[in-house]
């Protein structure tokens, strides 16, 4: 079911419809009945490539989904050619409220026609009300330009339901390598050398070596899950997180609570955290996008966060080995498990099924379109075989395309992702937050994260 649209919102749908007659004269299209492809007038010029997905002009799709600006700038510009020669209209809302804003419209009868959902937890959820509609057999084929693993990360009880979209790789450490530079600091490689190079910092007490953030609207706490992640992959292996991930290994597990020190030891340290916000507590109010900034200050030194966060740098700052600002592949806590790599990723799921709303999800789960989007947004990476790796330009891209495809990687996907949205982006979230807002104990904190676990 679709959003009603107002009178209001009709008269602004005029003027789209204009601008469409003037692309005639670049790129020629119609309003065909439905199917498109061979039931559509040809496209012609840079259109042509559009061809499969003609014959809906006039159409609008509405996409819903976590992503804000900027990131959400270059996605619809990603977009914007084939949306302009197929003549099917993109409605994107972003918010910071999307996983839980997402039940609540689909159990309201009204769900968007899309939904960009970063965690396959919540896309079970969503399965499980009867909504999500499967993908049409060309998206199906689509996947094979993909590693086998994605699509069982896109699919619920082996059926799959939803392409992947994007990859990112979370294992990184974001720091100024100017900064370093003038302080004669070296890139650590291991946690050892990371826990001195850090001890060292605050020592200097110039800055504080760790600045953090969790805030993320009703998703705040998801940053802090990715540090215990790290550690539980970085110490014990893929087999502990495995059996973690999946609840064989609990929450209140020695193994776990364990990490959770290691995490508490790391950001959680009052001579280490949180530069140029506040102590301790002030992680769980500062949002993840500000996080890094007082590395640009010289008020911190480093910032755990995704390839993503590459979006968040202000416009002008230059990114690079030897710029302001760079990353590094955060060590494993334990020198014998062998690279740990934690990734997510971004995967489109459809609630209708209508000609038009097929056509797009068949477009955005091509190379073409990943290609398409790698020009358009730096800081954002696929794991897509089919996209040319010459096309990532920018060092930290290229730093997670490998990271991601390295066949001798532990990679493992974000766990709290994986796990049931109940307690992933639910209980989880509410714990770990609680952990660094109110010092909630470890053993309360597990505790409360089991209880929550669907029976």
């Amino acid at each position: 079911m679709t959003t009603p649209v107002t009178p209001g919102r009709r008269r602004l749908l005029a003027v789209p419809a204009v601008l469409a007659l003037a692309l005639t004269a670049a790129c020629s299209n119609s309003s065909g009945s439905g199917g498109g492809g061979s039931s559509a007038a040809a496209l012609t010029g840079d259109c042509a490539k559009y061809q499969a997905y003609a014959g809906h002009s006039g159409t609008k799709v509405t996409m819903y989904a976590s992503i804000l600006s900027p990131e959400s700038d270059s996605l619809e510009k990603s977009w914007a050619e084939f949306s302009s020669c197929t003549g099917i209209k993109i409605a994107y809302e972003g918010s910071n409220d999307f996983e839980s804003q997402l039940p609540v419209r689909v159990s309201g009868g009204n769900a968007p026609d899309f939904a960009i959902i970063p965690q396959p937890g919540l896309l079970a959820q969503m399965v499980k009300t009867g909504k999500v509609v499967k993908p049409p057999q060309q998206t199906a084929d689509n996947e094979n330009k993909w590693s086998p693993v994605w699509r069982t990360y896109g699919s619920v009880n082996g059926t799959f339901y939803a392409a992947p979209m994007s990859a990112n790789m979370k294992s990184l450490v974001w720091y100024s390598p100017k900064a370093f530079k003038a302080a004669g600091y070296e890139v650590p490689k291991t946690w050892a050398d990371l826990m001195a190079l850090s001890d060292k910092i605050a020592k200097a007490g110039s800055a504080k070596p760790w600045c953090g953030g969790i805030g993320s609207g009703t998703a705040t706490g998801w940053p802090a899950t990715d540090w215990l992640e790290e550690v539980v992959l970085g110490t014990y292996g893929g087999d502990v997180y495995d059996q973690w991930v999946s609840h064989k290994v609990k929450f209140s597990d020695e193994k776990i609570t364990t990490a959770m020190k290691t995490v508490a030891d790391w950001m959680q340290n009052p001579a280490w955290v949180n530069g140029g916000f506040g102590d301790v507590k002030s992680i769980a109010t500062t949002t993840f996008q500000d996080a890094g900034t007082p590395i640009l200050s010289g008020k911190c030194a480093m910032l755990q966060q995704a390839s993503f966060y590459r979006a968040q740098w202000p416009k002008g700052t230059n990114i690079g080995p030897d710029g302001d600002i760079f990353a590094f592949h955060l060590p494993a806590v334990n020198p014998q498990v062998s690279n740990p790599v934690e990734g997510g990723g971004e995967f489109l799921a459809a609630f209708s099924d209508r000609p038009e709303v097929q056509a797009v999800q068949n477009y955005l789960s091509t190379s073409e379109w990943a290609s398409s989007r790698v020009k358009t947004s730096q800081g954002w990476v696929s794991a897509n075989q089919g996209v040319d790796k010459s096309l990532y330009t920018d060092p930290i891209d290229k730093l997670s395309a490998e990271a991601l495809t390295d066949p001798a990687a532990t990679f493992r996907f974000d766990g709290s992702d994986l796990m049931p949205a109940a307690v992933g982006s639910g209980a989880e979230w509410k714990a770990l937050t609680a952990w660094f807002a109110e010092g909630q104990a470890i053993p309360k904190v597990a505790a409360d994260i089991d209880a929550a676990w669907p029976q």
